[in-house]
């Protein structure tokens, strides 16, 4: 240790105010993992008396609540607002490290353009040098290579040609990566001349720069997270293993912690290299350092440096949940220039930061894939990031945390061993070589079928030590009665019940009587060596007493919603959290249930006891008879708690709230449709059909286009319109299974309507409070991907009215207490019932930030009987809440919207008019206009008409307009003059492609009368869909809702970037 750090000096920086970049919106390869490190964060600035000053137009993180930051602003995290808001603030210093990628790229720029120096804004943390250093690949190799650390071969090139020559010095394989692409989007991995050349041409008409780099095949990938302060003291918090070799991104792999398969003399090898590099960097804080080990090394070890994040980055959320060491936290205060000596461990509370956690567990994080929400994408993972979401499971063995957590991704499996795949070895074989999401099931069908460990190893690249384990468990399928031995081996009482031809509930009473019950250990940081005040913890059935007491009837449990997903995300995590918090007021202690390391439910210090576990009937039960628990909170985690209510009723647990049997009045399609046909509420016509003759005959007599959702779906496709009978036909018979046990719901789908978002708490049947939103597209655009205003607009009197009336109605006849969710249709000023939800919605985060009243606090008012009736007053400003769709990531998807949700995160801004709003939330998205084209194409007379007005005001706005054949001579007659560009079938150029691919326009907009119509069965490619996938893969903002795409016009026609106000969140409230 160095001599200096002994006469420590108290923190250097007099600092007032900082300003901290959060990440904006959720997308795929940058998600929950910000809204837990700059929340933790802000934390710690605040314990130093420090003012917070936070731009995150995250409306539904907890990140953006009042009671973390000193200054909200919902702004885009750009270079234009963020330079206002330093004006406006003139804060001290700021923090980059804390809003990943987002925020970094934003903090160089205001570096490049000397904004920072300017307005005298210090960077906080590691220098700005040696980030920029870390981000220019070339540059960071060189930098290594002289404190001699490997890299892998790799030259930047600019053409084909050159390509070729680096690609003959290195030799094949070889990896070919597109530069300044997000994500390894067009990257590929070449194994001869001919591959090279198309992949290298294909990559370069994408981006200005290849990098050619030597593919290392069938390598390891090993993580290790350091913490460096400014005085030197360097500590590995944990280290990690990839699961796939290398190839697979890390955030698409399976992840073990610590990792399983090094010798002691490549764990440290690479231990102290991760400490060198950082060293030399200088950075401060945290940071993460990537490497590749070759598993067959000549020498005693043969590795390459891969990546160094030099900011909080997704493993580094992993890592503080895994080891219990809170690397934000500690992060936020290292870079003020405190030393690690200073900072108190926060879990044990007597020792201090300075060490490295010891586990006497492990660790296993699973991402979460939604391919089939997205038409046309495949299920192939590499090194782009496809996955939205991730689960972490703990266990004694590899064995009990890996079947903990596939059941934790809510994808339908009870464990690895779940494959009911109809296929030929050959075909299975295939999927193993290749990555995909559902590889590790292919891989115990390979084992059931006698598959030897050696082929499996050869073709996957995964180290045969897993799947050895993986072998265990399909070999102890055979002696099922073997009862304590698979629950060591983490295998369900339900999965087991399936192997003996039991129920679940038979297995759980056997094992009561046998006393197999699971034990609960604590995560403490130090493998048992210091008492620890923890109150995170697991279960594990290797093992034979408890690590704590039970709470007893003080304990309410509170269910999470797992993973994040496509249709579940980090809304349900801020009402999950502000339950928790407001539980304390009634002398209650929380109990949190959850499996997301991405989130903030999932931290050390929001609830009593936070269980890192499956939100299963089984694993609920455990706890709560465990526990002794007085109640559990069934509505604040979205649909995953929702869907085991009845169950856990059954059961005899008590749910606090809305009572189960109600809760499936609702659910339940048919008893809710009788309930409004008593309650004489009007909804769309529907019925459940069990034969296709009497549902055609339906869908004539109420005329289409009508909407199919299937109650047992077979193909992932969920719902479905259909605007004729020959659809109608194609889609019942591919993809549903329909008979009389899985009737098929049709109902009439009602065009040119719109959608009203009603959220609302009740107490005892009587509404305390609510909000009416609004969407912006045309109803039948599933509610998760609308743009949705607050207030409510254009809804009537009459027809607010009747909204309110009927939400007294159904509070009153489902004694609702709790929180609910009303989605209503406007159509000629009648009011229909779309669905009702007795959970949490995802707008509740948005509604509760607008309109200043926390809903989630009234919803554990009205569980003790103490909710006040709110009347929130009609505000003097809008609030417009926008989706953040991923869809570059999903090569081939078909970014129209439609039924089903497609969209990863949200933004909201607030602004004087909706249109100042909306636009503030666009940019927010990521919406940039690099000057002043557009590509027009709409489809049908009626939305040539609709449109007309708009294209007058693009025109008027200077805009040049390119335009496809009928919509070129429309315009023409309204005097509009377009410049004519041609489909692709038309055969002259150019093309609606060239003009995009050479970025000649710097707007889509693309409207059809039917998207779903286009290409629902019929594998056609059409025009449409052939210039919706150009835009989005060039990065070109893109509109296909002629509601949206209006109110985008007028917004641009009203505002210019210079007139959107500069106002925090509480200015405008």
């Amino acid at each position: 240790m160095n001599k200096q750090n002994y006469n420590l000096q108290p923190t250097t920086y007099n600092l007032k105010k900082v300003l901290l970049l959060g990440s904006g919106a959720l997308k795929i390869g940058q998600a929950g993992e910000f809204d837990y490190s700059g929340s933790q964060a802000i934390k710690a600035f605040k314990e130093e008396r420090i003012r917070t000053v936070l731009i995150n137009p995250n409306i539904a993180t907890i990140q953006t609540s009042k009671e973390l930051a000193d200054k909200v602003y919902f702004l885009p995290v750009t270079v234009e607002f963020v330079t206002e808001v330093i004006k406006k603030e003139k804060p001290d210093a700021i923090a980059l490290s804390f809003g990943g990628q987002t925020a970094l790229n934003c903090g160089m720029d205001l570096h490049k353009k000397g904004i920072l120096k300017k307005y005298n804004v210090q960077v906080l943390g590691t220098p700005v040098s040696s980030i920029i250093l870390t981000e220019d690949r070339e540059k960071f190799a060189n930098h290594l290579h002289k404190i001699k650390v490997i890299t892998p071969k790799s030259f930047a090139v600019t053409t084909v040609t050159e390509g070729f020559k680096r690609a003959l010095e290195i030799g094949y394989p070889v990896m070919i990566r597109a530069g300044y692409s997000l994500g390894g989007q067009k990257s590929g991995i070449v194994q001869n001349e001919k591959e090279f050349i198309s992949v290298a041409q294909a990559a370069l008409a994408f981006s200005p720069q290849i990098l050619v780099e030597k593919y290392l095949h069938h390598y390891k990938e090993i993580e290790y997270e350091v913490v460096r302060d400014k005085y030197d003291n360097c500590v590995t918090v944990c280290n990690m293993e990839n699961f796939d070799p290398l190839g697979v991104h890390t955030g698409e792999s399976i992840v073990v912690a610590p990792s399983q398969t090094l010798t002691n003399f490549e764990y440290h090898y690479l231990r102290e290299l991760s400490i060198k590099i950082v060293r030399s960097l200088r950075i401060v804080g945290e940071c993460n350092v990537q490497f590749a080990l070759n598993p067959h090394p000549l020498s005693p070890i043969e590795y390459y440096v891969i990546e160094v994040n030099a900011r909080l980055s997704r493993s580094s959320a992993l890592a503080s949940k895994a080891t219990g060491y809170p690397l934000a936290y500690v992060a936020a205060k290292l870079i003020l220039g405190k030393s690690l000596m200073e900072i108190k461990n926060q879990v044990t509370q007597v020792t201090q930061s300075f060490f490295e956690p010891a586990l006497d567990y492990i660790v296993v994080k699973i991402p979460r894939w939604d391919m089939d929400k997205f038409k046309g994408t495949s299920e192939k993972i590499g090194s782009s990031m496809k996955s939205v979401g991730e689960i972490m499971a703990i266990g004694r063995t590899f064995e009990e945390a890996i079947q903990k957590g596939v059941r934790m991704l809510d994808i339908g499996v009870q464990g690895v061993t779940d494959n009911n795949f109809d296929m030929s070895e050959e075909e299975i074989l295939a999927n193993i070589k290749q990555a995909n999401s559902k590889r590790i099931f292919f891989i115990t069908k390979a084992l059931k079928q006698g598959v030897s460990v050696q082929k499996i190893y050869e073709l996957s690249g995964i180290d045969p030590w897993f799947l050895n384990r993986l072998k265990a468990i399909v070999e102890a399928e055979r002696k099922p009665e073997q009862l304590l031995h698979l629950k060591q081996l983490g295998f369900s009482d339900k999965k087991i019940g399936e192997l003996l031809g039991v129920k679940e509930l038979d297995v759980r009473r056997e094992r009561i009587k046998n006393k197999i019950t699971p034990s609960v250990f604590q995560i403490d940081t130090l493998a048992g060596e210091f008492p620890a005040r923890t109150n995170y913890l697991y279960t594990t059935y290797n093992g034979n007493h408890h690590d704590v007491d039970p709470i007893g009837d003080k304990g309410v449990m509170v269910l999470g919603s797992g993973p994040y997903r496509i249709g579940s995300s980090v809304e349900f995590d801020w009402t999950c959290v502000n339950t928790a918090l407001n539980l304390k007021k009634y002398g209650k202690k929380s109990i949190i249930v959850n499996c997301n390391p991405e989130t903030v439910s999932t931290d050390y210090d929001i609830s009593d006891r936070l269980y890192f576990e499956e939100i299963s009937f089984e694993r609920v039960a455990d706890i709560y008879e465990f526990e002794h628990s007085s109640s559990v909170v069934v509505s604040v985690g979205g649909q995953t708690p929702n869907n085991i209510a009845k169950k856990i009723d059954q059961y005899g647990i008590k749910i606090l709230g809305t009572a189960a049997i109600d809760i499936d009045r609702a659910e339940d399609r048919k008893k809710f449709s009788q309930l409004l046909d008593d309650l004489k509420i009007k909804q769309p016509v529907w019925n459940s059909f069990t034969e296709i003759e009497i549902a055609l005959k339906f869908a004539k007599d109420v005329g289409y286009p009508i909407l199919v959702r299937p109650s047992y779906v077979l193909s992932g496709a969920a719902m479905n319109l259909c605007y004729n009978p020959i659809e109608l036909k194609h889609f019942i018979e591919k993809a549903t299974n329909i008979n009389k046990k899985h009737p098929v719901t049709i109902s009439k789908y009602m065009t040119n309507a719109r959608e009203i978002e009603f959220d609302g708490v009740a107490e005892k049947g009587k509404a305390k409070v609510f909000a009416i939103s609004n969407h912006i597209e045309h109803a039948g655009v599933h509610s998760g991907d609308a743009t949705i205003v607050y207030p409510a607009e254009r809804v009537r009197f009459f027809s607010g009215e009747r909204m309110i009336e009927i939400a007294g109605q159904l509070s009153k006849s489902l004694n609702i207490t709790g929180p609910f969710n009303i989605q209503f249709m406007v159509k000629d000023n009648e009011v229909y019932v779309i669905e009702m939800n007795l959970r949490a919605s995802r707008t509740f985060p948005f509604i509760s930030k607008v309109t200043g009243v926390n809903f989630a606090e009234v919803i554990i008012d009205s569980f003790f009987g103490k909710a006040k009736t709110y009347k929130i007053k009609y505000p003097n400003y809008v609030a417009v809440k926008a989706p953040q769709f991923s869809f570059a990531r999903m090569e081939g998807a078909d970014p129209a919207l439609g039924v089903e949700m497609g969209s990863t995160g949200e933004v909201a801004c607030f602004g004087e008019t909706a249109e100042e709003a909306y636009l503030k939330s666009l940019f927010s998205t990521g919406l940039s206009l690099k000057n002043k084209t557009a590509l027009v194409t709409i489809g049908g007379d009626e939305f040539k008409l609709r449109f007309a007005e708009s294209i007058w005001r693009l025109k008027n706005l200077g805009f040049k307009l390119y335009a496809t054949k009928k919509t070129h001579l429309f315009l023409k007659t309204k005097g509009v003059r377009t410049k004519l560009v041609y489909k692709l079938y038309e055969k002259a150029s150019p093309t609606v492609i060239d003009l995009i691919e050479k970025h000649q326009v710097s707007l889509v907009i693309n409207l059809s009368e039917d998207y779903n119509n286009e290409s629902s069965f019929k594998r056609v490619i059409t025009d449409g869909y052939l210039i919706r996938r150009a835009a989005i893969d060039n990065n070109i903002p893109l509109f296909t809702d002629l509601n949206s795409a209006r109110f985008f016009v007028n917004a641009l026609d009203r505002y210019k970037t210079k007139d959107l106000k500069i106002k925090s969140w509480d200015e405008y409230l």
